[in-house]
């Protein structure tokens, strides 16, 4: 099993509205960074888990879990020209984006903010504490994922 962090504005889509769709589960769609999407596509498989982190919003941090149960797809979005995230250049035969769905496990308490992280002595390999790194899809390594968990759960 792998653990990742997925980074989103609450307000556009957050834990509570993952919480609130049907079956608690809904399609991870918009990714638009190389990297990311090679996470998305190679590494994100279906059981992995990961936190929900609240970014660009009055609370920023780790705001929740969820697990993916359905792994990489061509992300519909990137066909639809109605669609923020529409690209011209994807096709059905050679889509660019994926997607993937998650579904909804368990809203803290209260958001483990970024400053308690960036606290965190033993939490150095998490892209969130390295300068320059802003994907929006990131791995987490097992030791910081138990101590993150326990410490959001708290």
């Amino acid at each position: 099993m792998n653990y990742w962090l997925f980074k989103t504005e609450p307000d556009v889509f957050g834990i509570d509205h993952l919480q609130s769709r049907l079956n608690k589960t809904e399609m991870w769609d918009g990714v638009r960074n190389y990297q990311a999407r090679n996470f998305l596509r190679d590494q994100v498989k279906k059981g992995d888990l990961l936190f929900i982190y609240h970014s660009s919003c009055k609370n920023i941090g780790i705001a929740g879990l969820a697990e993916v149960v359905r792994e990489a797809y061509p992300d519909p979005t990137q066909f639809d020209p109605e669609s923020k995230y529409y690209d011209p250049k994807s096709t059905a035969e050679n889509p660019r984006w994926i997607a993937v769905d998650i579904k909804f496990k368990q809203k803290f308490n209260k958001v483990l903010s970024l400053q308690e992280i960036k606290k965190m002595p033993q939490i150095i390999e998490l892209g969130l504490v390295k300068k320059g790194h802003r994907l929006s899809i990131m791995p987490v390594v097992l030791a910081e994922w138990q101590l993150l968990l326990t410490s959001a759960q708290n």
